[in-house]
């Protein structure tokens, strides 16, 4: 079977290359190989291999920036994933978007439905919504249909840029000057390590799946509650010799760009039950994903 990987450069697209399963032909395509910014080369990537499967794991991921890059933004989200499903639409493939619990607006106490209405607040979030409608719109994201939605949160591995090795950087750096690191406490969601996410993919795809689903790690942490567990587990693994003091501050505290939302668990039991997959909890993942990084 034939699968074509975008974004194969990013911290999931690595992890996605190194689970591939035998009897896969992965076409993995890297920004310099495909520019998502460009519908017209995502066409034509998908008319000239002719996957079995599109595998969009590539976006544009800088929340902040976004706001200050929404066509960008928008070029990458939604009109790559558009492009792609118009292509698959004509050659008879299907299509796994990745997508986000950002295309939730937070503001509800009990974690998101898949089926649930989309309210982002931030052009990131707008954006990959609209990229699940396209993909939705052009090949069924129903029972039968030929698109699948995978909606995950707070990705993480041990490669690539992101909240692990960013907090790695400054417990080493604030321990050292004996400073603490201020971490926003009060948004909540879970946090997800790339090789379960990219098992989650592979299965999948295995099994045919469509429609709208959700995957993350299991139980729920704040930015804080993860900061505090990084500086913990590095501290044991001997990747840093201590860990900073946290201290938990509010979302006011620490202004940014875009807003986000406060609560963006997702509901994830139908998914795991579908793939056969187990719940693990967040903080056993990032445990072997911490034994993974480099010292």
């Amino acid at each position: 079977m034939k699968v074509l990987l975008t974004g194969a450069g990013g911290q999931l697209g690595q992890a996605l290359i190194a689970a591939c399963p035998p009897g896969i032909e992965l076409i993995a395509t890297r920004r310099a190989e495909l520019d998502l910014a460009d519908p017209q080369a995502c066409s034509a990537a998908v008319h000239h291999h002719r996957p079995a499967w599109v595998l969009n794991a590539g976006a544009y991921t800088a929340v902040d920036k976004a706001e200050s890059e929404p066509a960008l933004a928008q070029a990458v989200n939604a009109g790559a994933p558009a492009a792609l499903a118009q292509a698959l639409a004509e050659t008879g493939g299907r299509m796994l978007q990745l997508s986000t619990d950002f295309v939730f607006n937070g503001a509800q106490g009990q974690p998101y439905q898949p089926d649930q209405p989309r309210d982002p607040l931030g052009v990131y979030g707008t954006t990959k919504a609209a990229g699940e409608q396209a993909v939705a719109e052009q090949l069924g994201a129903h029972e039968g249909g030929r698109a699948a939605i995978l909606r995950t949160s707070w990705v993480y591995g041990a490669v690539g840029r992101n909240f692990l090795l960013t907090m790695l950087r400054l417990h080493r750096r604030n321990a050292e000057a004996g400073q603490p690191l201020r971490v926003v406490a009060d948004q909540v969601g879970c946090p997800t390590a790339t090789p379960g996410l990219a098992a989650a993919c592979w299965a999948l795809i295995a099994q045919n799946l469509s429609g709208w689903q959700h995957w993350s790690d299991a139980g729920a942490a704040s930015w804080y509650d993860f900061a505090v567990a990084i500086g913990e587990l590095a501290v044991a693994r001997g990747l840093i010799p201590a860990a900073a003091a946290v201290q938990p501050i509010t979302t006011a505290q620490y202004p940014t760009p875009a807003q986000r939302p406060a609560y963006s668990l997702l509901a994830c039991a139908a998914t795991r039950a579908q793939l056969g997959l187990p719940a693990r909890h967040w903080r056993q993942a990032l445990a072997e994903v911490i034994a993974c990084v480099d010292a």
